[in-house]
């Protein structure tokens, strides 16, 4: 049950996630996004075990799932804007 809840707060996550973190490299389409923020609540859940602040069967929170989606979102829009700046370069 905790996987699916992860995934619940996860598509939660990775809606808000979109709205916070505006950028020409973001993802365009509505599941690509939804997607970025399941795997972000994945690595939210995650470091915060690895971390100590959530048990062994604890996911994380709303608040976790946004960062952690956010901070994926980032580094989509990182890997997407020089992986445009190398085709317009060629």
């Amino acid at each position: 049950m905790s996987i699916i809840w992860t995934i619940i707060i996860g598509f939660i996550a990775g809606v808000i996630a979109k709205f916070l973190t505006p950028g020409r490299n973001e993802p365009s389409g509505f599941i690509l996004t939804t997607i970025l923020g399941i795997i972000g609540a994945f690595v939210a859940t995650y470091l915060g075990q690895a971390l100590g602040w959530y048990g062994p069967n604890d996911g994380a929170g709303l608040i976790g799932a946004i960062v952690g989606a956010v901070i994926v979102l980032v580094i989509w829009g990182m890997i997407a804007g020089r992986r445009n700046t190398n085709t317009l370069n060629r």
